[in-house]
């Protein structure tokens, strides 16, 4: 599947092509913590398969607990975050969901680090919704 995403101002846009059953949530701490919310969604596309269109993410890169160096992109204006990859020779990319503009076409297949998931995010869809805030 071809997806196509940008951050919020549109400084960074890319495209890509992802396979759609591969999409993640991962509540691992460093995820709540990058992403401000209790999960973070992603999808992997390999480095040939993303061609950036406009602009240049700026990099963080984290040592996980695996003491593997992570590359956190996101956008340098806007703070969008846009993948994370390994900070040397990546091969592939955890694309983020948040900026993707099919990401209503790509639901999460699996879940990893539940051991951190936080116990409250299994009622989400019991709570009551309202469709729009004014």
């Amino acid at each position: 599947m071809i997806i196509h995403g940008a951050c919020h101002c549109g400084a960074v846009a890319y495209e890509a092509q992802v396979d759609p059953a591969r999409v993640m949530v991962c509540h691992c701490n460093d995820c709540q913590s990058f992403s401000g919310a209790p999960f973070r969604a992603s999808v992997p596309a390999r480095a040939e398969d993303l061609k950036i269109l406009r602009g240049l993410p700026k990099v963080y890169v984290k040592t996980a607990e695996s003491g593997n160096r992570r590359a956190q992109g996101f956008c340098g204006d806007c703070g969008s975050p846009i993948y994370s990859a390994d900070a040397e020779g990546a091969k592939v990319y955890m694309l983020r969901l948040g900026v993707i503009t099919e990401r209503g076409e790509l639901p999460p297949q699996r879940q990893i680090w539940c051991e951190a998931a936080l116990p409250w995010t299994c009622g989400l869809l019991d709570l009551p919704k309202i469709e729009k805030q004014s």
